[in-house]
């Protein structure tokens, strides 16, 4: 019997900032939105290449050249990005007692950078109808939390060598920043390497903005109410789980959400909150619940728009918030169309506006919450996270258009599910379904379901 293939890992080194920056000195402090995050895993997102088909790029030169630019470019970028290459620190005093975390931007070996190579082509990797285990070989910092960055890199860069693509998977330290500042790295990066042979002033699109954001009277520091941090510390550890993607055409959403309107004589419902709602109801319907059984959606909010004045995109740092925003028994949620469902969401959406937000912050100051992915999702809910508007697939490396997004170990349960934009664009999603084998063979017999999602196919061409 043969050897299932491993990822090898060839070499390792750390990559700073080339380039002093005088603000890379300072102390990165954590705003609530941050801290909340420590007991969380890092984000793992990354994305699949092919390798260039030309008789004239010869393998060995093809990778060499491709490992140093990217080396040189990530070293640029951290210039701009320089949280990414610190430390997190924890400051503690005992009379009076006192005990916060904050990032140290500078006593750091910098990101860490791993080249590695494993025996698959990217038809191994697509073709299966379950995302593979060994995708979450792709990433560095596998099962960490983010507090593990005091000891770990706040960011880590795997590029993963197939036999036909490359691999470039990144962990980030979530408690630096959300999804909306991670893809602003990312699509930093993918702009520096193109234009890279210039030095530290490469003009780039959205310089990331450090002025961390703090409710009035609050921070810079942040005193939290434990001794150690095994008070707040959990190592949640996901359980047996599918996972798959599926993929919903632009046309197919447009009519999803035109019904949705229809059903509620309105023309408020988006996209995204039909969408939400046709998954939580068929997930719902898949788990087989109790008609009395209370269930809810949540969405992944982000608050640089709802505040006031609103914070800019290019906000680096937490700025999210996990919406609670549709609940109901599993018989009230089926009984009633897909326009009922999506209602619910766009009413919570709508109200989750500045107020809110700075409710939400004043609650959690006067009692500090830090995420524990065991029990703040419940086993009867559907997680919406990440966004089909960020911009994923304009990351070039020299290889042309990335042929797939995939994820890790990082932040899964049963009923997450993580949206990205589909390989064609044009308003066409992907979404990536987490569940248990039971329920997803359920959901893979859903009419409703199956009748709108489109079964992933890898094309080579």
């Amino acid at each position: 019997m043969s050897t299932p293939p491993v990822v090898e890992r060839v070499s390792e080194c750390f990559i700073k900032p080339q380039h002093s920056n005088h603000e890379s000195n300072q102390i990165c402090y954590l705003t609530p939105w941050d801290i909340a995050m420590l007991s969380a895993h890092y984000i793992q997102k990354g994305l699949l290449f092919k390798k260039p088909s030309s008789p004239l790029v010869s393998h060995n030169n093809f990778i060499e050249n491709l490992l140093q630019k990217l080396k040189h470019s990530l070293s640029l970028t951290l210039f701009h990005f320089y949280p990414l290459a610190g430390r997190l620190v924890t400051h503690q005093t005992h009379d009076p007692p006192f005990y916060a975390v904050f990032v140290d931007c500078n006593n750091s070996d910098g990101a860490r950078f791993i080249h590695a190579t494993l025996d698959m082509t990217i038809s191994d990797i697509l073709s299966p109808v379950d995302v593979p285990p060994i995708v979450q070989s792709l990433f560095d910092h596998h099962k960490a939390v983010n507090h593990d960055g005091h000891t770990m890199p706040l960011l880590s860069v795997q590029v993963t060598e197939f036999v036909d693509g490359v691999f470039i998977g990144c962990s980030m330290n979530h408690t630096l920043g959300d999804g909306t500042s991670y893809w602003n790295f990312f699509n930093t990066w993918s702009q520096i390497f193109q234009v890279q042979g210039h030095e530290h002033d490469v003009p780039i699109s959205h310089p990331p903005i450090h002025n961390r954001w703090f409710p009035e009277g609050c921070g810079p520091l942040i005193n939290l109410p434990f001794k150690h941090h095994d008070d707040f510390i959990n190592r949640y550890e996901t359980p047996l789980l599918r996972e798959r993607i599926f993929h919903f055409s632009a046309e197919s959403i447009a009519k999803l959400k035109a019904k949705a309107n229809s059903e509620c004589n309105t023309t408020k419902i988006s996209s995204f909150q039909s969408l939400s709602a046709l998954v939580w109801r068929c997930i719902t319907r898949a788990r087989r619940l109790p008609y009395d059984q209370r269930t809810s959606c949540k969405l992944s909010a982000n608050n640089r728009t709802r505040m006031e004045p609103p914070l800019p995109q290019e906000y680096f740092g937490n700025s999210i918030y996990t919406l609670n925003a549709g609940t109901a028994t599993s018989g009230k949620l089926l009984e009633n169309g897909i326009g009922w469902a999506a209602w619910k969401l766009h009413k919570s959406v709508v109200n989750h506006n500045d107020r809110a937000v700075l409710e939400t912050l004043k609650e959690w100051l006067e009692s500090p919450l830090i995420y524990d992915l065991g029990r703040y999702f419940d086993p009867y809910c559907v997680m919406m996270g990440s966004s089909p508007r960020f911009n994923m697939y304009g990351n070039e490396f020299g290889m042309g258009k990335a042929v797939a997004l995939r994820s890790g170990y990082a932040n899964k349960f049963d009923g997450k599910v993580t949206s990205y934009p589909g390989h064609e664009g044009g308003g066409s999603v992907d979404l990536e379904v987490c569940l248990s084998p039971a329920v997803m063979s359920a959901l893979e017999s859903d009419e409703e379901f199956m009748n709108i999602a489109l079964v992933s196919v890898y094309n080579p061409l």
